[in-house]
């Protein structure tokens, strides 16, 4: 399956990057375009198999996927520009715009001439798709099952996805695109603690983010819930306890809830 990927900003290129890696996507089958070149260098200087042009028709040439992974603002110039130019029968229109459902994509996307359609996707993955390790949502209107399962197995190599009805995008976007910050910041909070403890920067963000990985993993086997993974380390009376209820007291569940409450779109 070859891709298009109109942008070259930060996920844009980590889009790039997770693909030209993913074992399903060769590079030389993934074409990026952007209006200014300086950033299409940096994408080349670190994958020079990937395509780079600064010609939209020269990328949707031949793809498979057109992924728009533009500001939200360029995205109707942009679609203007593109559905003259695309084989709706043969070519999906995925864009990775937030806040854009799939209603609206189908508005800009709707041709003049003769009111057709492409198969359209909206996207949310996260930055950590660069490593492939994003966990991505998809929601698709007018595309086959056949589809559906092509692009779910591509995403599900750059990390995890899941393909979702649109009313759960929104919160996929906050529990996954915005809880990358959060959880970066927890990191480094964590990491200020292990300073003040005694370790140097360096290795308490290195001893912070392997635990972080640590305890990820553990959720993995058999299923396993946080609750049950927290009552293996703590012991009646026990020091863990005593840490986790002092992070109960300042707030620690109720500020995470809300910071996710607080970034759902408005008026979605």
């Amino acid at each position: 399956m070859k891709f298009s990927i109109i942008g070259a900003g930060n996920i844009g290129s980590a889009l790039a990057f997770g693909l030209a890696h993913s074992g399903l996507v060769r590079p030389e089958e993934i074409c990026i375009s952007n209006t200014h070149s300086e950033k299409l260098e940096r994408i080349s200087k670190k994958e020079p198999l990937i395509r780079t042009t600064t010609d939209n028709k020269v990328c949707i040439d031949g793809a498979d996927v057109v992924v728009l992974a533009v500001k939200p603002w360029k995205l109707a110039p942009l679609a203007e520009q593109l559905k003259e130019m695309l084989d709706y029968k043969t070519q999906i229109v995925a864009s990775m715009v937030g806040g854009v459902g799939l209603a609206d994509l189908q508005t800009l996307f709707r041709r003049d001439s003769d009111g057709a359609l492409p198969p359209i996707y909206y996207l949310i993955p996260n930055t950590a798709i660069a490593t492939r390790q994003s966990m991505t949502f998809l929601s698709s209107v007018g595309a086959t099952k056949q589809q559906d399962e092509q692009l779910l197995a591509i995403f599900k190599t750059l990390g995890d996805a899941m393909l979702v009805e649109e009313r759960l995008m929104n919160a996929g976007l906050v529990l996954a695109s915005c809880g990358i910050a959060y959880a970066l910041r927890y990191i480094r909070a964590n990491t200020q603690g292990g300073v003040l403890l005694g370790f140097s920067p360096a290795d308490a963000q290195r001893i912070v983010s392997q635990t972080m990985k640590g305890a990820a993993s553990l959720l993995g086997i058999d299923g396993s819930h946080p609750e049950s993974e927290i009552d293996r380390v703590t012991t009646p009376a026990g020091l863990t306890i005593r840490g986790l209820n002092a992070m109960e007291r300042n707030g620690f569940t109720t500020s995470i809830i809300e910071g996710l409450m607080a970034s759902i779109p408005s008026g979605k």
